[in-house]
Protein backbone atom coordinates (compact mmCIF):
# COMPACT_ATOMS: atom_id res chain seq x y z
CA UNK A 1 0.00 0.00 0.00
CA UNK A 2 1.48 3.38 -1.21
CA UNK A 3 -0.25 5.66 1.43
CA UNK A 4 1.97 8.47 0.23
CA UNK A 5 0.09 8.47 -3.12
CA UNK A 6 -3.58 7.77 -1.85
CA UNK A 7 -2.96 10.71 0.39
CA UNK A 8 -2.44 12.63 -2.29
CA UNK A 9 -5.26 11.66 -4.18
CA UNK A 10 -7.65 11.95 -1.23
CA UNK A 11 -6.16 15.68 -0.74
CA UNK A 12 -6.48 16.80 -4.17
CA UNK A 13 -9.86 15.12 -4.07
CA UNK A 14 -11.06 17.75 -1.41
CA UNK A 15 -8.58 20.60 -2.60
CA UNK A 16 -9.68 24.07 -1.25
CA UNK A 17 -13.18 24.98 -3.28
CA UNK A 18 -13.52 21.97 -5.48
CA UNK A 19 -16.01 19.38 -4.65
CA UNK A 20 -16.62 15.87 -6.30
CA UNK A 21 -19.25 15.69 -9.33
CA UNK A 22 -21.70 11.91 -8.46
CA UNK A 23 -22.67 11.31 -11.64
CA UNK A 24 -22.32 7.25 -10.81
CA UNK A 25 -26.14 6.39 -11.78
CA UNK A 26 -26.81 3.14 -12.87
CA UNK A 27 -28.55 2.19 -16.34
CA UNK A 28 -31.83 1.92 -14.93
CA UNK A 29 -31.65 5.37 -12.63
CA UNK A 30 -29.72 7.21 -15.55
CA UNK A 31 -33.04 6.14 -17.76
CA UNK A 32 -35.28 7.67 -15.17
CA UNK A 33 -32.94 10.79 -15.43
CA UNK A 34 -33.43 10.98 -19.29
CA UNK A 35 -37.25 9.61 -18.86
CA UNK A 36 -37.55 12.72 -16.71
CA UNK A 37 -36.94 14.75 -20.32
CA UNK A 38 -38.59 12.89 -22.60
CA UNK A 39 -35.39 11.06 -24.12
CA UNK A 40 -35.08 7.27 -24.22
CA UNK A 41 -32.86 5.43 -22.08
CA UNK A 42 -30.42 4.50 -25.18
CA UNK A 43 -26.47 3.82 -24.65
CA UNK A 44 -26.22 7.14 -27.02
CA UNK A 45 -28.22 9.17 -24.75
CA UNK A 46 -26.64 8.26 -21.76
CA UNK A 47 -23.53 9.23 -23.29
CA UNK A 48 -24.81 12.50 -24.80
CA UNK A 49 -26.39 13.28 -20.72
CA UNK A 50 -22.58 12.87 -19.24
CA UNK A 51 -21.06 14.21 -22.57
CA UNK A 52 -22.83 17.53 -21.66
CA UNK A 53 -21.71 17.90 -17.74
CA UNK A 54 -17.83 16.46 -18.42
CA UNK A 55 -17.36 18.84 -21.14
CA UNK A 56 -18.59 21.75 -19.28
CA UNK A 57 -15.68 24.57 -19.57
CA UNK A 58 -14.48 25.89 -16.75
CA UNK A 59 -16.19 22.70 -14.91
CA UNK A 60 -12.81 21.69 -13.30
CA UNK A 61 -12.10 24.74 -11.35
CA UNK A 62 -14.74 23.68 -9.24
CA UNK A 63 -15.19 19.91 -9.69
CA UNK A 64 -11.96 17.70 -8.47
CA UNK A 65 -13.37 14.61 -9.81
CA UNK A 66 -16.57 12.33 -10.62
CA UNK A 67 -17.69 9.17 -9.76
CA UNK A 68 -18.26 7.41 -12.77
CA UNK A 69 -20.72 4.45 -13.86
CA UNK A 70 -18.94 1.06 -15.02
CA UNK A 71 -20.37 1.86 -18.75
CA UNK A 72 -19.24 5.96 -18.28
CA UNK A 73 -15.79 5.52 -17.43
CA UNK A 74 -14.88 2.75 -20.43
CA UNK A 75 -16.78 5.21 -22.82
CA UNK A 76 -15.76 7.85 -25.21
CA UNK A 77 -16.99 11.95 -25.80
CA UNK A 78 -19.38 12.07 -28.11
CA UNK A 79 -17.00 13.39 -30.43
CA UNK A 80 -15.06 10.19 -30.46
CA UNK A 81 -11.63 11.84 -30.00
CA UNK A 82 -10.92 10.38 -26.29
CA UNK A 83 -12.88 8.30 -23.51
CA UNK A 84 -14.36 10.29 -20.91
CA UNK A 85 -11.61 9.63 -18.61
CA UNK A 86 -8.72 10.67 -20.65
CA UNK A 87 -10.57 13.65 -21.33
CA UNK A 88 -11.02 14.26 -17.45
CA UNK A 89 -7.38 14.04 -16.34
CA UNK A 90 -6.10 16.21 -19.29
CA UNK A 91 -8.11 18.54 -17.54
CA UNK A 92 -6.85 17.93 -13.79
CA UNK A 93 -10.41 16.30 -12.88
CA UNK A 94 -9.53 12.81 -11.32
CA UNK A 95 -12.03 10.02 -12.68
CA UNK A 96 -13.87 7.63 -9.34
CA UNK A 97 -15.33 4.80 -9.91
CA UNK A 98 -18.67 3.50 -8.10
CA UNK A 99 -17.56 -0.18 -7.63
CA UNK A 100 -21.14 -1.58 -5.24
CA UNK A 101 -23.28 -4.16 -7.07
CA UNK A 102 -26.97 -2.30 -5.38
CA UNK A 103 -28.69 -3.42 -2.66
CA UNK A 104 -30.70 -6.95 -1.74
CA UNK A 105 -32.90 -7.10 1.05
CA UNK A 106 -31.28 -9.19 4.13
CA UNK A 107 -33.02 -8.73 7.47
CA UNK A 108 -36.44 -9.39 8.77
CA UNK A 109 -36.75 -5.62 9.51
CA UNK A 110 -36.70 -4.96 5.57
CA UNK A 111 -33.27 -3.34 5.95
CA UNK A 112 -30.81 -3.78 3.28
CA UNK A 113 -27.27 -4.75 2.54
CA UNK A 114 -24.90 -3.76 -0.45
CA UNK A 115 -23.25 -6.05 -2.95
CA UNK A 116 -20.28 -6.07 -4.85
CA UNK A 117 -17.15 -7.75 -3.00
CA UNK A 118 -17.34 -10.95 -5.06
CA UNK A 119 -14.25 -10.52 -7.57
CA UNK A 120 -13.38 -7.04 -6.47
CA UNK A 121 -9.95 -6.83 -6.40
CA UNK A 122 -9.43 -7.93 -10.17
CA UNK A 123 -12.31 -5.43 -11.31
CA UNK A 124 -10.45 -2.95 -9.28
CA UNK A 125 -7.19 -3.81 -10.97
CA UNK A 126 -9.24 -3.30 -14.82
CA UNK A 127 -10.97 0.50 -13.51
CA UNK A 128 -7.02 1.53 -12.44
CA UNK A 129 -5.58 0.84 -15.65
CA UNK A 130 -8.92 2.46 -17.08
CA UNK A 131 -7.42 5.59 -15.01
CA UNK A 132 -10.12 5.42 -11.91
CA UNK A 133 -8.25 6.49 -8.87
CA UNK A 134 -10.73 6.73 -6.69
CA UNK A 135 -14.15 4.75 -6.15
CA UNK A 136 -17.55 4.87 -4.13
CA UNK A 137 -19.01 2.19 -2.30
CA UNK A 138 -22.84 2.97 -1.01
CA UNK A 139 -24.68 1.36 2.46
CA UNK A 140 -28.06 2.74 3.13
CA UNK A 141 -29.96 3.22 6.82
CA UNK A 142 -33.24 3.31 7.50
CA UNK A 143 -33.87 5.80 11.23
CA UNK A 144 -37.23 4.82 13.19
CA UNK A 145 -37.24 4.12 16.88
CA UNK A 146 -35.79 0.99 16.81
CA UNK A 147 -33.59 1.34 13.19
CA UNK A 148 -31.00 0.81 12.57
CA UNK A 149 -30.43 -2.56 13.79
CA UNK A 150 -27.36 -3.30 14.81
CA UNK A 151 -27.45 -6.49 12.59
CA UNK A 152 -27.95 -4.22 9.98
CA UNK A 153 -25.02 -1.38 10.93
CA UNK A 154 -22.50 -4.67 11.78
CA UNK A 155 -22.83 -6.07 8.80
CA UNK A 156 -23.11 -2.85 6.24
CA UNK A 157 -19.91 -1.49 7.97
CA UNK A 158 -17.82 -4.59 7.65
CA UNK A 159 -18.87 -4.70 3.61
CA UNK A 160 -17.59 -1.16 3.44
CA UNK A 161 -14.15 -1.65 5.66
CA UNK A 162 -13.84 -5.02 3.24
CA UNK A 163 -14.24 -2.66 0.36
CA UNK A 164 -11.90 -0.17 1.48
CA UNK A 165 -8.99 -2.50 2.28
CA UNK A 166 -9.66 -3.85 -1.42
CA UNK A 167 -9.25 0.04 -2.54
CA UNK A 168 -6.49 0.85 -1.39
CA UNK A 169 -4.41 -2.29 -2.00
CA UNK A 170 -5.43 -1.42 -5.68
CA UNK A 171 -3.53 1.69 -5.09
CA UNK A 172 -7.49 3.60 -5.57
CA UNK A 173 -8.70 6.19 -2.46
CA UNK A 174 -11.88 4.54 -1.56
CA UNK A 175 -14.72 7.17 -0.60
CA UNK A 176 -17.07 5.51 1.97
CA UNK A 177 -20.90 6.51 1.97
CA UNK A 178 -23.27 5.78 5.01
CA UNK A 179 -26.35 6.81 3.77
CA UNK A 180 -29.11 8.03 6.05
CA UNK A 181 -32.10 7.20 4.33
CA UNK A 182 -34.43 10.95 4.85
CA UNK A 183 -36.97 10.30 2.05
CA UNK A 184 -37.61 6.51 2.44
CA UNK A 185 -41.05 5.17 2.22
CA UNK A 186 -42.46 6.31 5.91
CA UNK A 187 -39.37 8.47 6.53
CA UNK A 188 -40.67 10.71 9.67
CA UNK A 189 -37.82 10.70 11.76
CA UNK A 190 -36.82 13.62 13.79
CA UNK A 191 -33.26 15.64 13.39
CA UNK A 192 -32.90 14.10 17.19
CA UNK A 193 -32.98 10.63 16.25
CA UNK A 194 -31.08 11.21 12.60
CA UNK A 195 -28.48 12.40 14.83
CA UNK A 196 -28.31 9.16 17.24
CA UNK A 197 -28.49 6.73 14.44
CA UNK A 198 -25.95 8.70 12.36
CA UNK A 199 -23.28 9.11 15.44
CA UNK A 200 -23.72 5.09 16.00
CA UNK A 201 -23.00 4.08 12.41
CA UNK A 202 -20.06 6.13 11.90
CA UNK A 203 -18.66 4.84 15.10
CA UNK A 204 -18.87 1.29 13.84
CA UNK A 205 -18.05 1.94 10.62
CA UNK A 206 -14.52 3.40 11.81
CA UNK A 207 -14.03 0.45 14.21
CA UNK A 208 -14.31 -1.70 11.29
CA UNK A 209 -12.03 0.37 9.02
CA UNK A 210 -9.23 0.34 11.76
CA UNK A 211 -9.89 -3.58 12.37
CA UNK A 212 -9.62 -4.06 8.92
CA UNK A 213 -5.83 -1.93 8.75
CA UNK A 214 -7.57 0.84 6.51
CA UNK A 215 -5.20 4.44 5.87
CA UNK A 216 -7.82 6.51 7.34
CA UNK A 217 -5.47 9.51 5.86
CA UNK A 218 -6.37 7.79 2.38
CA UNK A 219 -9.97 7.29 3.02
CA UNK A 220 -12.94 10.00 2.04
CA UNK A 221 -16.33 9.74 4.07
CA UNK A 222 -19.58 11.02 2.07
CA UNK A 223 -22.00 10.74 5.09
CA UNK A 224 -25.72 12.26 4.69
CA UNK A 225 -26.43 15.53 6.71
CA UNK A 226 -28.05 15.60 9.77
CA UNK A 227 -31.77 16.26 8.89
CA UNK A 228 -35.38 15.15 10.04
CA UNK A 229 -37.36 12.41 7.47
CA UNK A 230 -39.31 14.06 4.44
CA UNK A 231 -42.15 12.59 6.49
CA UNK A 232 -41.39 14.70 10.26
CA UNK A 233 -43.96 16.69 11.60
CA UNK A 234 -41.47 18.94 13.09
CA UNK A 235 -39.63 21.15 10.62
CA UNK A 236 -35.78 22.19 11.37
CA UNK A 237 -33.57 25.16 10.43
CA UNK A 238 -31.06 24.98 8.02
CA UNK A 239 -28.98 26.46 11.32
CA UNK A 240 -30.08 23.57 13.09
CA UNK A 241 -28.78 21.03 10.32
CA UNK A 242 -25.69 22.62 9.90
CA UNK A 243 -24.78 22.74 13.77
CA UNK A 244 -26.11 19.02 14.04
CA UNK A 245 -23.88 17.67 11.58
CA UNK A 246 -20.96 19.48 12.47
CA UNK A 247 -21.63 18.11 16.37
CA UNK A 248 -22.00 14.52 14.99
CA UNK A 249 -18.74 14.49 12.43
CA UNK A 250 -17.07 15.85 15.66
CA UNK A 251 -18.06 13.00 17.73
CA UNK A 252 -18.03 10.38 15.29
CA UNK A 253 -15.05 11.17 12.71
CA UNK A 254 -11.53 10.46 13.57
CA UNK A 255 -8.95 13.76 13.21
CA UNK A 256 -6.73 11.19 10.57
CA UNK A 257 -10.00 10.66 7.83
CA UNK A 258 -8.66 12.99 4.66
CA UNK A 259 -11.63 14.89 3.99
CA UNK A 260 -15.57 14.69 4.32
CA UNK A 261 -17.59 15.20 1.13
CA UNK A 262 -21.60 15.00 1.73
CA UNK A 263 -24.09 13.53 -0.34
CA UNK A 264 -27.27 15.70 -0.77
CA UNK A 265 -29.66 13.05 -0.63
CA UNK A 266 -33.15 14.25 -1.17
CA UNK A 267 -32.52 17.66 -0.70
CA UNK A 268 -33.34 20.69 -2.48
CA UNK A 269 -30.39 22.04 -5.18
CA UNK A 270 -29.80 25.00 -2.96
CA UNK A 271 -31.06 23.44 0.69
CA UNK A 272 -27.53 21.64 0.06
CA UNK A 273 -25.56 24.08 -0.40
CA UNK A 274 -26.87 26.50 2.04
CA UNK A 275 -26.34 23.80 4.64
CA UNK A 276 -22.65 22.99 3.27
CA UNK A 277 -22.00 26.77 3.42
CA UNK A 278 -23.28 27.15 7.06
CA UNK A 279 -21.13 24.24 8.17
CA UNK A 280 -17.86 25.54 7.11
CA UNK A 281 -18.96 28.72 8.80
CA UNK A 282 -19.32 26.86 11.57
CA UNK A 283 -15.90 25.23 11.31
CA UNK A 284 -14.18 28.73 10.39
CA UNK A 285 -15.71 30.42 13.94
CA UNK A 286 -14.99 27.07 16.00
CA UNK A 287 -10.69 27.69 14.23
CA UNK A 288 -11.18 24.83 11.88
CA UNK A 289 -12.05 21.17 11.74
CA UNK A 290 -9.96 17.98 11.28
CA UNK A 291 -11.41 17.68 7.99
CA UNK A 292 -12.18 19.69 5.06
CA UNK A 293 -15.57 20.03 4.35
CA UNK A 294 -16.75 19.36 0.70
CA UNK A 295 -19.83 17.68 -1.42
CA UNK A 296 -19.98 15.14 -3.72
CA UNK A 297 -23.72 15.66 -5.30
CA UNK A 298 -25.43 14.46 -7.88
CA UNK A 299 -28.85 15.81 -8.40
CA UNK A 300 -28.27 18.44 -6.75
CA UNK A 301 -25.23 19.26 -9.84
CA UNK A 302 -27.30 17.95 -12.08
CA UNK A 303 -30.71 18.76 -12.11
CA UNK A 304 -31.61 22.02 -13.25
CA UNK A 305 -28.97 21.50 -15.59
CA UNK A 306 -30.81 18.22 -16.96
CA UNK A 307 -34.19 20.21 -17.16
CA UNK A 308 -32.45 23.13 -19.22
CA UNK A 309 -30.48 20.90 -22.03
CA UNK A 310 -34.02 18.27 -22.48
CA UNK A 311 -32.32 16.75 -25.07
CA UNK A 312 -32.11 19.62 -27.42
CA UNK A 313 -28.73 20.70 -28.93
CA UNK A 314 -29.72 24.25 -29.39
CA UNK A 315 -30.19 24.60 -25.14
CA UNK A 316 -26.27 22.74 -24.57
CA UNK A 317 -24.92 26.07 -23.77
CA UNK A 318 -27.49 27.06 -21.49
CA UNK A 319 -27.73 23.21 -19.93
CA UNK A 320 -23.93 24.07 -19.28
CA UNK A 321 -23.64 27.03 -18.09
CA UNK A 322 -26.40 26.34 -15.37
CA UNK A 323 -24.41 23.21 -14.53
CA UNK A 324 -21.42 25.90 -13.78
CA UNK A 325 -23.39 27.83 -11.63
CA UNK A 326 -24.17 25.21 -9.29
CA UNK A 327 -20.86 23.97 -9.30
CA UNK A 328 -19.60 27.68 -8.66
CA UNK A 329 -22.17 28.08 -5.93
CA UNK A 330 -21.53 24.76 -4.16
CA UNK A 331 -17.47 25.76 -4.56
CA UNK A 332 -18.38 28.96 -2.52
CA UNK A 333 -20.05 27.17 0.00
CA UNK A 334 -17.15 25.03 1.04
CA UNK A 335 -15.26 28.42 1.51
CA UNK A 336 -18.53 29.72 3.51
CA UNK A 337 -18.53 32.57 0.77
CA UNK A 338 -22.18 31.64 -0.42
CA UNK A 339 -25.18 33.92 0.11
CA UNK A 340 -28.71 33.48 -1.61
CA UNK A 341 -28.18 36.49 -3.94
CA UNK A 342 -25.68 35.34 -5.67
CA UNK A 343 -28.20 32.59 -7.37
CA UNK A 344 -29.89 35.84 -8.82
CA UNK A 345 -28.91 35.14 -12.36
CA UNK A 346 -25.96 32.89 -13.59
CA UNK A 347 -22.64 33.10 -12.79
CA UNK A 348 -21.31 34.12 -16.09
CA UNK A 349 -19.35 37.18 -14.88
CA UNK A 350 -21.90 39.32 -14.42
CA UNK A 351 -22.20 39.31 -10.61
CA UNK A 352 -19.91 39.47 -7.71
CA UNK A 353 -19.03 35.64 -6.74
CA UNK A 354 -15.11 36.06 -6.42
Amino acid sequence: MDKAALKTTADNLVKSGKGILAADESTGTAGKRLASIGMDNTEDNRRAMRDMFFSTSGAAEYISGVILFEETLGQDRVDGKHSFATDMMAHGVIPGIKVDKGLEDAFETGEKVTNGLDGLPERLAGYYQQGARFAKWRSVFSITDTLPSAACIAENCDRLARYAKMCQEAAIVPIVEPEMLMDASGAGHTIDQAYAATVRVHKALFKKLEEHGVYLGGVLLKPSMVIEGHACDVCTTTNDVAEMTVKCLKESVPADVAGVVFLSGGQADTQATEHLNIMNQIAEKQGGLPWPLSFSYGRALQGEALRAWGGREDALENARATFLHRAKMNSLATKGLYTADKEDGLCLGKCACA
